[in-house]
Parts: structure tokens; sequence; C-alpha cells
């Protein structure tokens, strides 16, 4: 595999997600060429509109886009992002249903109109569905697969590094498992320069970090969706930069270390659910890294988070 010539992602979905994600591909730079998809005309065209009028700022990538399904031709990646939204007070499994008989219909229009694509699924519960759409479409695991907790991680590191008086950059620990309320960090590997995150002593003369502080890390990060929607409605700039980053390991081929969720063969013992767990990410989707390890700890909650969406995903398949 190489770096991908005159690229082409498409986002399905011109929501506040899908039009983030797209704002988000065009001034990165992630691809030469940003579609959005959707079947409401008018919105579709209007997002294409106002983006495209920004264009003379943003580089050499150009933008398309309608209700029609040539705009998924010749994608290399497709983002979708279409679904109901999550609502306040309402969780990520809540959206299950719907999402799930949004999904079925539409991956089949998709597959024909690009089918050689990569897949990114972002639409809430995007682990559950994935598999889902995995199951239906028959693509092989790494070429279909969830953003997961790369935004999840990114929330971690921004609190750590706040904390510690150092780069978000410079911090290293994933959140894992569930994109939702089974998601947990790895803190086993957790660390801030070579540094394990426990032995970090903040130039600022702050106390280090106890067990008790990075429990209520984890909450935070893990509420950190819900406190937004509750103040604006909805999460869309995060996750857009988020899902334009895996966009940009997918196409420039750069095998990146990144926690998105394909669905599991035989990871530690659990097959058949997508989960986030430190993958490859290249120009030939998402491949875990089967080497990564885990307390024992942190394998119980690696295996709940697993058996939670193992559950969902079979109430929807009856």
């Amino acid at each position: 595999m190489s770096v991908i010539e005159n690229s082409k992602v498409t986002i399905v979905g011109a929501g506040s997600v899908g039009s983030s994600a797209a704002y988000a591909a065009l001034i990165r730079g992630s691809a030469r060429h940003v579609a959005l998809y959707d079947i409401a005309t008018e919105k579709a065209e209007a997002e294409v509109l106002d983006l495209s009028h920004g264009t003379q700022f943003t580089g050499s990538s150009d933008i398309i886009g309608g209700s029609d399904l040539s705009v998924v031709e010749g994608s290399h990646v497709v983002v979708i992002t279409a679904g109901a939204k999550q609502n306040p007070g309402q969780t990520r499994i809540e959206l299950a249903g719907v999402n799930a008989r949004i999904m079925k219909s539409m991956m089949p229009q998709l597959l024909e109109a690009a089918p050689n694509a990569i897949y990114v699924i972002v639409t809430n519960p995007c682990d559950v569905l994935t598999v889902l759409a995995q199951e239906a479409t028959g693509l092989p695991p790494e070429r279909i697969f969830a953003s997961g907790t790369v935004l999840d991680t990114s929330r971690l590191r921004w609190l750590l590094g706040k904390r510690a008086g150092v780069s978000t950059s410079s911090v290293h620990a994933y959140i894992v498992g569930e994109h939702g309320d089974t998601e947990f960090p790895l803190w086993s590997k957790a660390s801030i320069g070579t540094v394990p995150i426990l032995d970090w002593v903040p130039s600022d003369g702050s106390p280090k970090f106890t067990a008790d502080e990075l429990d209520q890390v984890a909450v935070d990060v893990r509420d950190a969706a819900y406190k937004v929607i509750q103040g604006k409605g909805a999460t869309n700039y995060a996750i857009g930069l988020s899902s334009a980053r895996i966009v940009e390991a997918i196409l420039g081929d750069e095998n990146a270390v990144l926690p998105v969720a394909p669905v599991l063969q035989d990871f530690h013992g659990i097959s058949g659910v997508a989960l986030s767990v430190p993958s490859i990410v290249n120009a030939a989707g998402a491949t875990p890294i089967m080497e990564t390890t885990f307390s024992a700890n942190e394998l119980g909650l690696l295996r709940r988070s697993a058996d939670a969406l193992r559950d969902v995903a079979a109430s929807l398949r009856d």
C-alpha cells in the first residue's frame, strides 16, 4: 500500500457532525476531493455551497455534494455520520434501534456506489452499528470500522495535559472499549513522556496524580459528551476533527496507531463485537494490535464492555 493519489473522501450525512467533518477535512487538507452526501437535497447543497465559498482559504481540496448517490462514486474512504442525533439525557445505546434501521437500508446503496472504499462509522452507537454493518455487507473487518474512542482518547489527553502542565501531544494514554458508558482508560500503560502517569511531578508544584483523581478523570471523559449536548444540543467540532484525522491515516497509508473499533476476532478471547483497541490504521483499513496487554482488572472491564455491546447487537437482530 502507499499514499493514495487524487484521494476522495465522502461524508454521509450533512447534519452538524457530517458538516463539521467536511469542514475539518477541507481545512486540514485531509483529501484532494471532499464530498458530502445526504438525502435532504436542500440541506446538502446549502452546506456544500457554504463550504465552497471558503475554498480560497483551504488549499488544494475541493468539495462537491448533494442527494444523488453518484456523489459517493470513486470514494477511497466513506465516513458515515447519518442518523438520528443523541438528545439530552439519552444514552448512545438508546439510539441503537432507529440508527440500525437507517444503516441497514443505506449500506447496500453506499457499497454499490463505492465498492472498494474503507468505511468509517461515526453514527452512534458506532460500535454496535459497525458489527451489524459488517455482518450485512460481508466486508472484511479491516475495511469497516467505527471511529471508536479516538475522540474520547483526545478528551483524556487534553484533561491530563492540562493538569500535568504539558502539551496534549506529550500525553500517551488511551480510552478503550465501548465508545460510551462502559469505556475506560488503559491506566496501566498511561505515561507523560516516558514517566508513568502516577509518577509525574507537575512543574508548577501541584501534587502528583492520585488513583482517586484518575478515576474522576475517567468519569469526566466518559460524561463529556453529555455535558456538551446539554449545553449546545450536539457534539460536532471535535468529532469532526477526529474523523478527519482517521481519514488522513487511511489516505496517507500512515500505519498510525489509533483506538478505532473494528470487529474483533479472538482479541484476548473476544470475538464478534466491535470494541475500540489500539489499531494500525493505513490504506488497507484498521488492524487491532494483538500484542496490546492489559492488567487483570482492565481485561475484566474490556470483557464487560464486550458483553454490553453484544447484548445490544443481539437485541437488534431479533
